[in-house]
């Protein structure tokens, strides 16, 4: 494809410019754009409602400031250029070094921070970066890519450190995959798996279906404001968004409670819970795209069901999970199923049978004052990130409310056939030289010494009860 080439040799003579940038330069290129989309939040959140149909206007222009200060901070005052770390016990040194041209392809659910996000990591590394955005948002994305492109050529960089198309197609993805040096794949799981047959180093994403356990002795009310805040956030479109909330068989009509309370309509009626099906997974299949990212309204009536005006999530009891509720499945619009267990044991259980049916390696989000609980999760549970007392929406991604990197490319790991199982950062771009000087430190050891039976570490045990506060610090 002739298209490709040219914006290949385009990008491979602004990124040798670009691999001679200093650190503060290409600090400031990633800045410059994460600043433009914090600056401009509206007006792009707008567009991309426009363009897409999918989506809050109001959360996604938060999603446009929350992600590009979180993430120029997180860059902010890192090494990426030259000798980046330094160990005299070890002789080591690490060297920085580009990948060279990525390519990116982005969502039409993230038409404008995935973009961005991608950009500012590219840039961190000293690469250049080629955007190939999903049809559904052709319009957001060119827009967005040629104000980028005035920015960077306004510092002095090469226009065509970041490039796209006006009329993307699957065609020009695959062939834009193959002739990059790098993929970075954030969409489906059919454009995932062709990042990863391109034959060039891919790291792609997998599906979520985060699963929400309330443990017992929380502040339930709380915990309740906290799942719907996550599960509503941009009408659920975002990967790692709530989906199915586990909670104490004792306390589960009183928590139902909590939630028809703040606005949720809760339905555990046979012939409902049937419509909603039908609606959301026609035939027990795929999701349907008429719900994808769409309001409380427009899924009730696709499903003829009445829920009041001002709804603000609809939550579904069901008695079954895994593979024998469809509706245990990742649904892309505010709607959530809620599960009774009996000890925690039975809800780690039951958060890992849905995930093995869809969302392994993802995220689970738990609710919990008990750190033998917290751990006991964290082993047990096929995951990438377990996130403590905060909405995973807009928190497993980054915040700076943990310490989780902050990105818009949440990896899965081996579960979710993905190369990598944290957050995408720009470490992830970036090559590494290493230099090794000869170590002093060994240079008497014995092979007694090195055989020696060492103490084996201790396993923590038992289940402690932690504040608030210190749950904030771990």
């Amino acid at each position: 494809m002739r298209m490709v080439e040219k914006l290949m040799e385009r990008a491979r003579a602004a990124q040798q410019v670009l691999e001679g940038y200093s650190q503060e330069q290409v600090d400031a290129l990633a800045r410059a754009i994460g600043k433009f989309v914090y600056d401009n939040a509206e007006d792009l959140a707008r567009r991309a409602v426009e363009e897409t149909g999918m989506g809050v206007y109001e959360d996604k222009a938060a999603k446009c400031r929350g992600k590009s200060k979180n993430i120029w901070y997180s860059l902010k005052g890192k090494r990426s250029v030259g000798v980046i770390e330094e160990d005299s016990k070890t002789g080591i040194l690490k060297v920085a070094k580009p990948k060279g041209v990525v390519a990116a392809i982005t969502p039409v659910t993230n038409p404008v921070v995935t973009p961005m996000c991608n950009a500012m990591f590219a840039f961190k590394g000293r690469n250049a970066i080629v955007i190939a955005p999903h049809p559904k948002a052709k319009k957001v994305n060119w827009y967005l890519v040629e104000q980028f492109r005035a920015i960077v050529q306004g510092l002095g960089a090469p226009a065509d450190i970041i490039q796209t198309v006006e009329e993307p197609s699957v065609e020009f993805s695959s062939e834009l995959m193959k002739a990059a040096d790098t993929v970075i794949a954030t969409g489906g799981a059919g454009m995932v798996k062709a990042a990863y047959s391109s034959g060039k180093p891919a790291m792609g994403v997998g599906p979520g279906n985060v699963q929400v356990i309330l443990d017992r002795g929380i502040d339930q009310e709380a915990a309740v404001e906290k799942v719907i805040a996550g599960r509503i956030f941009d009408n659920g479109i975002i990967c790692s968004g709530e989906q199915s909330v586990i909670v104490p068989r004792e306390a589960y009509q009183d928590i139902m409670g909590l939630f028809v309370k703040n606005g949720v309509y809760y339905t555990e009626d046979p012939q409902e819970l049937a419509a909603f099906r039908e609606a959301i997974f026609p035939g027990g299949g795929a999701i349907s795209r008429e719900v994808v990212g769409q309001g409380v309204q427009t899924v009730a009536r696709l499903a003829g069901v009445a829920v009041p005006e001002g709804t603000r999530m609809i939550l579904l009891g069901v008695s079954d999970s895994g593979e024998k509720e469809v509706l245990c499945r990742e649904k892309m619009c505010p709607v959530m199923a809620a599960l009774p267990y009996d000890s925690f044991e039975d809800a780690v259980a039951i958060a890992k049978e849905n995930l093995l049916m869809e969302g392994a390696g993802h995220t689970v989000s738990l609710h919990s004052e008990d750190m033998g609980h917290i751990r006991y999760a964290g082993e047990m549970l096929p995951v990438s990130r377990l996130i403590v007392n905060q909405p995973s929406s807009t928190n497993a991604g980054g915040s700076l409310q943990n310490g989780f990197s902050p990105t818009t490319t949440l990896g899965c790991g081996s579960w979710g056939n993905n190369s990598i199982s944290e957050n995408l950062t720009y470490t992830h771009l970036i090559n590494i030289s290493q230099i090794g000087l000869p170590r002093k430190d060994t240079e008497n050891i014995t092979d007694e010494e090195i055989w020696a039976e060492s103490n084996t570490p201790q396993q923590a045990t038992g289940h402690q009860t932690c504040s608030a506060a210190e749950l904030r610090g771990i």
